[in-house]
């Protein structure tokens, strides 16, 4: 009978505990649903879409978290341009928040000594990257917290490394992890020096502003430029009035208005963009293809009053 009874208390025992574990999974369940936290990827190459790289990439990504969103920042970065794809990161990066990871594979030195990396700022986001310079703008506005090498090899595919496609091999299976929740101290050695890149920044002098044409703002053709909004209302201008400004050493003469139906359809004109630099476009056109005109490429604006001959 004793034997009985202890038998029976042991199974109510054992019934409590598995329902206290079943109610506390739900639990965390129903606050992970409510809340809504699922890790995030945002994903950036030069790849294109016209091959199957991006989407084994993201294959790869999958397999290690399944749970992760992976948003699309751009596939269609000039291709090799690390400038072009810093440009992307600095501009997108302000929108997500900390835990955020990004894996942005433009890297013309894949295979060679250059180090694919971890980068944590000080924002607490994470880029995962090659150290090209690709990460410097943001970096220098929201800090560096720490930076360490990939060498762990848990972190990569988990198959031979292709010395050409670290964008599958190393790169999104270490994005991956970071989203699943793996420790990013153990990625590999942290690095005390990042590869620098070296912006293209405009000029202002007294008699004008010198600067780069440094983008296509695609698929509508304008021409973006390195001179900031700031830097190009200290020349005088107001809205409505007529600059004659060079392009590549070409005399144009074009309105600065504030947006595109201020100037006729079809018709050129010079505006601040959303990113506070000085663009120039055509209204319900394709400038650069109206004008044959490419990044890389000159642009002087004069001040005001000043002849554009005495730059």
């Amino acid at each position: 009978m004793i034997s009985r009874i202890r038998l029976f208390a042991l199974l109510l025992l054992a019934f409590a505990l598995t329902s206290a574990a079943c109610s506390k999974t739900r639990k965390d369940a129903a606050s992970t649903s409510l809340s809504g936290t699922r890790p995030t990827i945002i994903f950036m190459t030069d790849f294109g879409t016209s091959n199957d790289a991006v989407a084994i990439c993201k294959a790869v990504m999958l397999g290690i978290a399944p749970d992760a969103r992976i948003m699309d920042l751009t596939h269609q970065v000039t291709p090799y341009s690390i400038e072009d794809a810093s440009r992307f990161l600095e501009a997108v990066s302000p929108y997500y928040p900390a835990g955020a990871v990004f894996v942005a594979v433009v890297d013309p030195g894949v295979g060679t000594s250059r180090k694919p990396m971890v980068v944590k700022s000080k924002k607490g986001q994470y880029f995962v990257l090659p150290d090209n310079g690709l990460v410097t703008p943001v970096i220098d506005r929201d800090g560096l917290d720490s930076a360490r090498e990939i060498t762990n090899p848990n972190w990569m595919i988990q198959s031979a490394i292709s010395s050409t496609f670290h964008g599958r091999d190393i790169f999104s299976p270490a994005g991956a992890h970071l989203a699943a929740g793996w420790d990013f101290n153990l990625v590999g050695p942290e690095i005390p020096q990042l590869v620098r890149l070296t912006p293209r920044t405009s000029t202002l002098t007294d008699k004008g502003i010198s600067g780069d044409i440094i983008a296509l703002d695609d698929p509508f053709g304008s021409l973006v430029t390195d001179i900031p909004g700031d830097e190009f209302k200290k020349l005088g201008y107001n809205l409505g009035d007529k600059l004659r400004i060079e392009i590549n050493k070409k005399s144009v003469s074009l309105p600065y208005v504030k947006t595109f139906m201020d100037a006729p359809v079809g018709d050129a004109l010079l505006f601040i963009d959303s990113r506070d630099r000085v663009s120039i476009a055509v209204n319900q056109g394709n400038y650069s293809k109206k004008f044959n005109v490419e990044p890389p490429g000159a642009i002087f604006i004069p001040r005001k009053g000043a002849p554009l001959k005495e730059k």
